[in-house]
């Protein structure tokens, strides 16, 4: 099964899967922003929540405080994100309440560092 292009200079998946909501094998759409995280829980199916820090200014004290960022991210059969990998996310349409994202990489995975 030929994987589609999705328009972004990543990877194609090795494995086939017939999840609908695949960016390479379905018919999933993505546009608009692209963000790098950890997968931090796998709970869900098909779904994981992923983790990535930011800095935020605080006016007062003229200093940054540590903050963090966490989404919930469609986790295709294809690319099987578990927990600790760094993987690549980009939006796309509500795939249900809470999930806008989708993962379209793997960029590090965590029995490989092992």
């Amino acid at each position: 099964m030929n994987a589609k292009n999705v328009g972004l200079k990543v990877p194609e998946p090795k494995a086939a899967c017939k999840d609908r909501h695949c960016p390479f094998h379905g018919s999933l759409k993505v546009r608009g922003r692209t963000f790098t995280g950890k997968v931090i829980k796998s709970g869900m199916h098909k779904t994981v929540t992923v983790e990535w820090p930011r800095l935020f200014y605080i006016p007062k004290y003229e200093r940054f405080e540590k903050r963090r960022t966490r989404m919930k991210a469609h986790n295709p059969e294809c690319l099987k994100a578990q927990v600790g990998d760094e993987v690549k996310i980009m939006e796309s349409r509500p795939i249900s309440k809470t999930k806008n994202f989708v993962i379209i990489e793997v960029i590090k995975n965590e029995s490989d560092t092992g």
